[in-house]
């Protein structure tokens, strides 16, 4: 059981008994035709395997068209396969709500319980907060709905036909009824009814119940003429009485051929009987605070009021069955299976018996006439042995291994059924429910053990449900509502999942960034961001990957992103490749603090755009500029040598400006000691010679030459 060592002494949470396992087959269906030559095999999401199917690679004259593999998924354990993977999704998606809304409560009260010195943060209110959470679940996993009754009833119909229940909401009314609604522990034997009139059928697939009985008496009862002489109908209505369907026998008691006009005069005696019984049967007192539409029964809330109603009415009971009528009843069939009827009510354990198809069946039909005055779970574990010896089931449901859990009171295995049948979801919301209901769970889910490393066991589960939503692509985003519930642990496996999250769909990233937002986790963001910059940088997305660096503020990499584009700028400096990188060094600003590269590739961009202003036929003024930014990227420190050459034969225009000299005396000559800077810079081994024309370096010498002596002339 979880949570318990091994006394093997290996420190194993779940006992093992290799010869105590079973082989599971499960069935792959694939579909392709054989030969098959290889499989592989490799676990896919949840608890789900993924197998490849491959086929024989087809000879070069082989006209098969049939596909060279297939790939299957093969879900592993039970309880998964009524409820579709959307339909789980949808579950998941929408217990959150419920889940964080009673997390955000238990907080609260667990604050004011501190505040106050109260031991215990539960109480009343509390118990009102489990049982809201209950219903909200309840109601999420399906509200079976019945077709729209017809306008004229069908008098031989008798089982309504609706949507197919779950094992799954089955198993949560169980341990709803038990745990968390407190209230009806006093009209146990009554939530027990009405559970089993809506989850048998369940049963019915591996089992003989008295749903599937019902089913298949309801396709012959069309045929039947004198329904009273067939020996099955006595027998389904005893069933459907030992269980406490009474609307149901009351309904088959008027097919009976007595009520017939023309058999009325003939068969009096016979009719008051069946009229007798069907009275008897809808009068019967029942524990609990009211009926839907269309049961029957007398409700009574108060235990005393019920006790005396049920001795006037057994009392009844016994008087029919003395009655000297059943000597005048002539037909043996109705005569037998009425008193057989009156066994069952009076509580003939004989009768129960045979009546029912199962031990849970017998079960409810020992608390319904046997002990009809039980409340809570006194003895009720005893009574379900001797049921099971009575009535065994040839195999094991997941349902019934949890009720002997329930009724056994043994936490252990109750949330080792939860876990076998129905998955980590059961677990980790259902815990929510025994810690409320029972005082033993709540110190055995809460208690911290060391085989565990330190947490407890509901905080254990909570992890593993958490691990199976965010092993999906369409619920990962819900699972730190879980972690974040785990004080111990959740916070770090939070930030290990968000930090693995895929970076390359930016709709993922920015929900990604966003649950960082929520929970105060800003290293996380950061880290994110980093990691999606460079991703998308390294895939040639460079505007995405420099806008998620800085939104990270990581200034190292802008910086050496900087560098590389100064350097790609460098080789080249002509309007085609500067057209290419200046959308970049926009976006990068001018924060990014490089040496000698996005200052000066800032500048330069001011200094292209007041030349494309020249080249477009603006005034001297917008020349004058130019020549400004010109003189002033020269004279920055920025600015490397390797791109002198190239602003001067970019500038060749304004230095050949005809209305007059656009540059003084001490700005021509800073330009000419750049040139001859250049010239003993050729000396060194190092230079980086420019990519001009051939004439380019003596169009420069004589259009600084000219406006010099120009220059000397205007001063």
């Amino acid at each position: 059981m979880p949570g318990v060592a091994s006394d093997s002494g290996d420190g194993a949470l779940v006992p093992f008994s290799p010869e105590a396992q079973v082989a599971v087959v499960y069935p792959l269906h694939h579909g392709l035709k054989p030969p098959v030559c290889r499989l592989s095999i490799s676990w896919s999401r949840g608890n789900s395997l993924r197998v490849s199917v491959f086929r024989p690679e087809p000879s070069v004259d082989d006209s098969d068209d049939e596909p060279g593999g297939k790939v299957v998924e093969v879900r592993l354990g039970g309880g998964g396969g009524e409820i579709s993977d959307a339909h789980w999704r949808r579950i998941a998606y929408g217990s959150v709500t419920p889940f964080a809304l009673l997390q955000s409560k238990k907080n609260a009260a667990l604050t004011l319980s501190k505040m106050s010195m109260n031991s215990s943060p539960y109480d009343v209110d509390w118990l009102e907060y489990v049982i809201e959470y209950s219903k909200d679940i309840n109601l999420l996993l399906g509200n079976p709905k019945l077709p729209p009754s017809p306008a004229i009833d069908d008098p031989k119909s008798v089982l309504k036909k609706g949507e197919e229940p779950t094992s799954l909401k089955a198993a949560w009314e169980l341990l709803e009824i038990f745990y968390a609604d407190k209230l009806s522990q006093v009209w146990l034997p009554e939530r027990l009814v009405d559970w089993l009139a809506d989850y048998d059928c369940l049963l019915s697939g591996s089992h003989s119940t008295v749903h599937s009985k019902l089913l298949s008496f309801q396709g012959e009862l069309v045929r039947l003429q004198i329904v009273e002489d067939y020996p099955k109908y006595w027998e389904i209505m005893s069933s459907a009485l030992a269980v406490g369907w009474l609307e149901i026998v009351v309904k088959m008691l008027r097919l009976h051929g007595s009520y017939q006009l023309d058999q009325l005069s003939n068969r009096e005696t016979e009719n008051g009987l069946v009229e007798a019984v069907a009275v008897l049967i809808s009068k019967m007192p029942r524990m609990r605070p009211e009926l839907e539409s269309g049961k029957l029964g007398e409700c009574f809330e108060a235990k005393p009021d019920f006790m005396k109603a049920w001795e006037k009415w057994r009392a009844q009971l016994n008087k029919l069955e003395l009655s000297a009528f059943w000597f005048q009843c002539s037909h043996q069939q109705t005569r037998e299976g009425l008193r057989n009827m009156l066994q069952i009510m009076l509580g003939n354990a004989n009768s129960l018996n045979t009546a029912t198809c199962n031990w849970i069946e017998l079960y409810i039909s020992h608390l319904l006439y046997i002990r009809p005055f039980t409340t809570g779970l006194e003895s009720l574990y005893s009574l379900a042995q001797k049921c099971i010896q009575l009535k065994p089931m040839a195999g094991a449901h997941s349902l019934m291994g949890l009720i002997i859990g329930i009724l056994g009171e043994n936490t252990e295995v109750v949330l080792a059924e939860c876990s076998r049948g129905f998955g980590p979801w059961m677990v980790a919301h259902a815990i929510e429910l025994l810690t409320a209901g029972s005082d033993h769970a709540e110190v055995l889910l809460h208690q911290e053990g060391l085989n565990l490393g330190g947490i407890s066991l509901e905080e254990l589960h909570r992890l593993v449900y958490a691990q199976v939503l965010s092993s999906h692509a369409l619920t990962w985003q819900i699972a730190p509502i879980y972690l974040t519930s785990c004080m111990k642990q959740g916070m770090g496996l939070l930030e290990i999942s968000l930090s693995k999250q895929p970076v390359q769909h930016n709709h993922l990233l920015l929900k990604n960034i966003e649950i960082c937002r929520l929970y105060d986790l800003d290293s996380i963001s950061s880290s994110i961001m980093k990691i999606a910059g460079v991703y998308h940088w390294k895939h040639g997305r460079k505007g995405s990957g420099v806008f998620w660096l800085q939104q990270a503020r990581d200034e190292v990499r802008l910086n050496r992103i900087a560098q590389q584009l100064f350097d790609s700028v460098g080789k080249t400096i002509s309007d085609e490749s500067f057209k290419q990188w200046e959308g970049l060094i926009q976006l990068l600003g001018s924060e990014s603090k490089t040496v000698g590269g996005l200052e000066f590739l800032h500048k330069y961009r001011d200094f292209k755009k007041s030349l494309q202003q020249v080249c477009d036929g603006k005034t001297t003024d917008a020349a004058q500029q130019a020549v400004e930014s010109l003189i002033s990227l020269m004279k920055n420190p920025s600015t490397p040598q390797r791109f002198w050459l190239p602003l001067l034969h970019d500038s060749l225009k304004l230095l050949n400006w005809q209305e007059r000299p656009l540059l003084n005396v001490s700005q021509t000559n800073l330009l000419l000691n750049k040139l001859q800077e250049l010239s003993l810079a050729r000396l060194r081994p190092d230079f980086i010679e420019a990519d001009l024309p051939p004439e380019g370096l003596s169009s420069i010498r004589l259009a600084l030459a000219t406006n010099l002596g120009r220059a000397f002339l205007e001063e």
